[in-house]
């Protein structure tokens, strides 16, 4: 998700999977370097952001997601190492697959919502840090690896809205 500083903008929303698991080895980190988290956003894998404005998340769009998400399996996974995009440090999920399956199936529903906006062909991930000090995110990292794997399960997908100045959980749809 995107910094506040950089354009977060009331209403705003996004699908997500919380993944509270992995908060007692990227918490610390993710609150020094990861905006979205002094923004209130758990540790997390965006299946979709920005998703639609929080008025347009009608009754119809919420039966809409319950559905979709409904007709998707709960699933396992673990973080087993670190990965970089440019001023990024990510946890990767294994498997990825149920994401991005969940990431295309949102998409086909709502083709106005492309992920990022259209500007990045979404790759699942849990952030950590984004910023543009690389020796802050090679710091976190060397302190993360040796506490690799987490586990998780994923039973639901996560409507979150920003309110203006932090980020809410909105509402929950399970997974079938």
């Amino acid at each position: 998700m995107a910094d506040d500083a950089r354009g977060f903008q009331a209403g705003q929303t996004g699908l997500v999977v919380l993944i509270p698991e992995a908060e007692p080895v990227v918490g610390t980190w993710r609150e020094r370097l990861d905006p979205a988290a002094r923004a209130g956003v758990p540790a997390h894998v965006t299946v979709l952001f920005p998703f639609l404005h929080a008025d347009a998340v009608d009754d119809a769009a919420r039966a809409a997601l319950g559905e979709l998400a409904a007709r998707r399996p709960a699933f396992d996974l673990r973080f087993e190492r670190c990965g970089r995009f440019p001023g990024v440090l990510y946890l990767a999920p294994d498997p990825d697959t149920p994401f991005r399956r969940l990431t295309e199936a949102v998409v086909e529903r709502w083709p106005e919502a492309p992920p990022y906006g259209g500007k990045y062909e979404p790759v699942p991930h849990l952030t950590v840090g984004q910023v543009k000090d690389e020796a802050a995110l090679d710091e976190a990292a060397a302190d993360i690896g040796p506490k690799l794997p987490v586990t998780a399960r994923v039973s639901s997908v996560d409507l979150v809205v920003f309110s203006g100045t932090e980020w809410r959980l909105e509402e929950s749809f399970p997974l079938g």
